[in-house]
């Protein structure tokens, strides 16, 4: 997630620069077509960018904005995650009678749960981080590894000894519902953000968007290069990059897990909820939290 207020310039080029090189040739080839071969034979009405200008600007917006949908709606989940994760570590530490029998089992269940946001976090993001495996025990591990969907796995290990601190009576039966509600929840949670991933962005919006930008730079092109000549090559670029650097940035926002500069900062929000949760255990080994990079963007 970007947390600066000044995007370089350059950080723009490194996202535009292979379509700003296609604007250029198709704005250049397009001058010297006009130049040699239609100049007297076409006369391209200035209406016909105009109207192009106005289409992409709606399909731009509708896109954005979507875009920008599916990442506050992502940043809303884990921020509900961040809140039930802190509950469900209060809960255990304060609710459950302690003894030498219960503490263990406590305690590895707020563990257990950093494990959960983990393995919920390498599946958003389509790697294993192996961080979850020292909150875990080998009999677990083997466990989970049976399964395709290891935060869900970890979840049903909660849920049975969730049961045994119930049947051991070291929770009531409505502390036992509250804790049972949390854990409802953490599965709630993974399930929308598993449909956030899941679910295509409709390609043809964004075909169409960038089709249309390419009509729109030719026909501008075609439009000025009788008043400014050479100097519409640039001028159909720039109002060209005006689009494409606003839809890519847009664009950059679809899906929210990724791991990059526009993304959900899930390695920041992982590590502050294993922070607390340690804390509240009164752990004395405690991670350092996310840095940012380059004092520009935290992942």
């Amino acid at each position: 997630m970007l947390i600066t207020h000044n995007i370089k310039l350059s950080r723009i080029l490194i996202n535009t620069w292979q379509v700003d090189l296609i604007m250029i040739v198709s704005c250049a080839v397009t001058y010297f077509a006009r130049e040699f071969l239609i100049t007297h034979n076409l006369d391209i009405p200035p209406i016909i960018p105009g109207v192009l200008g106005t289409a992409i600007a709606f399909f731009i917006g509708f896109n954005n904005n979507q875009a920008y949908d599916r990442w506050w709606e992502a940043r809303k989940i884990w921020g509900m995650l961040v809140n039930d994760s802190r509950s469900w570590a209060r809960s255990l530490i304060n609710y459950v009678e302690i003894n030498e029998d219960s503490k263990p089992m406590v305690k590895k269940m707020v563990c257990r749960h950093i494990a959960f946001l983990y393995t919920l976090k390498g599946a958003l993001r389509n790697y294993d981080d192996s961080i979850y495996t020292k909150y875990l025990t080998e009999e677990e591990l083997k466990e989970i590894k049976k399964h395709s969907n290891m935060h869900n796995a970890i979840l049903n290990i909660q849920s049975r000894d969730l049961q045994t601190l119930s049947k051991d009576a070291y929770i009531d039966g409505f502390r036992f519902i509250e804790l049972n509600k949390l854990l409802v929840n953490f599965s709630s949670q993974m399930g929308m953000c598993e449909r956030i991933k899941n679910t295509v962005f409709p390609t043809t919006y964004t075909y169409l968007t960038k089709v249309f930008i390419w009509l729109f730079v030719v026909s501008i092109t075609l439009v000025i290069s009788s008043y400014v000549e050479y100097w519409s090559i640039f001028i159909g670029w720039l109002l060209g990059f005006v689009f494409v650097s606003t839809q890519i940035n847009g664009m950059g926002l679809i899906n929210p897990f990724e791991n990059n500069s526009a993304s959900i900062p899930l390695n920041q929000i992982t590590r502050t909820i294993e922070i607390n949760l340690l804390e509240m255990l009164g752990e004395p080994n405690i991670p350092e939290p996310i840095k940012p990079i380059n004092n520009e963007y935290i992942l």
